[in-house]
């Protein structure tokens, strides 16, 4: 399967040749990969790919450290260097000259630091916001990024069938945490595609709430809400609640709501409605139910390359959904000193403007 990096530096081009921008200056690791091929975070050193759209020449600035790698995998051919004693800046000013006159950036990606840096080596520039071309066009998947996806989803599914076999009352969270960590990389992960989020009991009523020493219970709640980022570049992000041991009527209740929330978002996906149409479905559930003051969040969120894109998925977005948008269901209903329940899915509008559902682990209650 291979990625077309002209195609997508072309569509670039279209969207911003109105700009007459002279230098795009793309420093965002996540938007170097997607436009070149190379995927790497360089920390606190310069990284850039340019394209000098004067003479159409085009430029990988890395940190000298992963010049070998660059060049094996960027679909640029021009990697340069940088040692940690060379300033960057000048060297960007050597190779494109003085004659910059607009330089295109994306404007939430570049620090007053970077900004000042380059203001001192081009004091004529003015600058052109290039972040929401870059952000409309990563926005749609193609069937090949879909694929990549799939595979994300598939190896992280495999994690979690396997990881709750190891739950036992007396375990902490964060001893599964480092467990489920483990079999991703035993299933062909890079590594988790963000910090892993293992809550029992009443802690599971905390949406984004840390892992630590609590010990599971019967009766408790168990909520995963993790993923991983695969060898190609792309990510999965998946939650599923759990009770250990026992289930209350109430907690059956919950579950099966945020189900049926869950189900009502899903049903709701296919291009030409309204993205808030999908929040609105999902959260009518949850609202009808009564429990309405305990779902606060959006529905969900793009995914890709990174696990936080474009689109959002809250009940005031009037974009209109089209195909390939790819993005989370993820309602719940969050009781503080209770618990919670999330349940979570990855959803595509395909060719056919129709929802393809990636994530298939089983939704029913599971007593583990």
């Amino acid at each position: 399967m291979k990625i077309d990096y002209q195609k997508r530096l072309n569509t670039l081009w279209d969207r911003i040749s109105e700009q007459n921008i002279d230098v795009v200056m793309i420093t965002s690791p996540a938007n170097v990969f997607y436009y070149t091929g190379f995927n790497s975070d360089p920390h606190e050193r310069f990284m850039a790919f340019v394209m000098d759209l004067r003479n159409d020449r085009l430029m990988l600035y890395v940190p000298a450290l992963d010049k070998e790698i660059a060049a094996s995998e960027s679909f640029v051919e021009n990697i340069i260097p940088i040692s940690d004693e060379e300033d960057p800046f000048t060297k960007l000013k050597n190779e494109l000259g003085l004659n910059v006159r607009q330089i295109g950036l994306e404007m939430k990606e570049v620090s007053m630091f970077r900004q000042q840096k380059l203001e001192a080596v081009f004091p004529d520039v003015s600058y052109s916001d290039i972040q929401p071309a870059i952000n409309h066009q990563r926005l749609r998947k193609s069937r090949n990024e879909i694929e990549y996806l799939q595979e994300a989803v598939d190896i992280i599914e495999k994690v979690l069938a396997e990881g709750i076999k190891k739950v036992i009352v007396g375990m902490t969270e964060a001893e599964l945490t480092a467990e489920l960590e483990f079999l991703m990389k035993k299933f062909g992960a890079a590594g988790p595609s963000f910090s892993t989020i293992v809550l029992s009991g009443e802690k599971a009523a905390l949406p984004h709430g840390v892992p630590g020493d609590r010990i599971f219970q019967n009766g408790d709640f168990l909520l995963i809400d993790f993923g991983v980022i695969t060898k190609n570049g792309y990510c999965s992000d998946i939650t599923r609640t759990f009770i250990i041991g026992d289930a209350t009527a109430r907690q059956k209740e919950i579950y099966n709501i945020v189900l049926d929330s869950n189900l009502a978002g899903i049903n709701a996906v296919k291009a030409g409605e309204p993205l808030k149409s999908f929040d609105i479905a999902a959260r009518k559930v949850i609202d009808e139910s009564g429990y309405g003051e305990y779902f606060n969040n959006r529905v969900g969120h793009g995914l890709g390359i990174e696990v936080h894109e474009e689109p959002s998925i809250h009940k005031n977005n009037d974009q209109v959904a089209e195909s390939g948008l790819f993005f989370t269901i993820e309602p719940g209903i969050y009781i503080p000193d209770f618990g919670g329940v999330r349940i979570e899915d990855e959803v595509y509008i395909n060719e056919n403007g129709e929802v393809e559902v990636l994530t298939s682990f089983p939704k029913k209650l599971q007593l583990l």
